[in-house]
């Protein structure tokens, strides 16, 4: 069993452009899965955003983003990021989860999604927001 902790930024249309250039900084791989690609959104410009994005590099560099829904609040000064728990046991992500969960407001119940067998969001008692999910093969 294995879990990794990732600063996971939020932004309004600008993830593609924020990863390129981190890319560009650190070098690494470039992942984009877009809100297009998992059928997300019928608006052709909201399809073309990302749902999640990273970069990962051999020397271990490795950073996440999104773009925000448009219906969704967004500031950049505010949640501009979260804090990625993945791992490769859900048992592991399972237990993480219920001890966060305590004085937490949960944003996402922890369970399936579309790009994970387990996936959930909450803002912890600090105002810290933790997304956790179990990494896919």
């Amino acid at each position: 069993m294995t879990v990794q902790t990732t600063t996971h930024l939020n932004f309004r249309g600008q993830a593609r452009e924020a990863l390129d250039f981190y890319r560009s900084v650190f070098g690494g791989q470039r992942t984009i899965v877009t809100y297009g690609d998992l059928g997300a959104t019928q608006d052709a410009v909201q399809a073309e955003h990302m749902i999640w994005g990273q970069v990962a590099s051999d020397q271990g560099f490795r950073i996440m983003a999104y773009d925000v829904q448009p219906e969704k609040p967004w500031n950049p000064g505010e949640n501009a990021f979260y804090v990625s728990v993945r791992g490769t046991s859900s048992e592991e992500i399972t237990a993480y989860w219920e001890k966060l969960r305590v004085g937490a407001s949960v944003l996402q119940p922890l369970g399936a999604s579309a790009w994970s067998p387990l996936y959930g969001m909450l803002t912890d008692r600090f105002g810290v927001t933790w997304v956790m999910d179990v990494m896919v093969a």
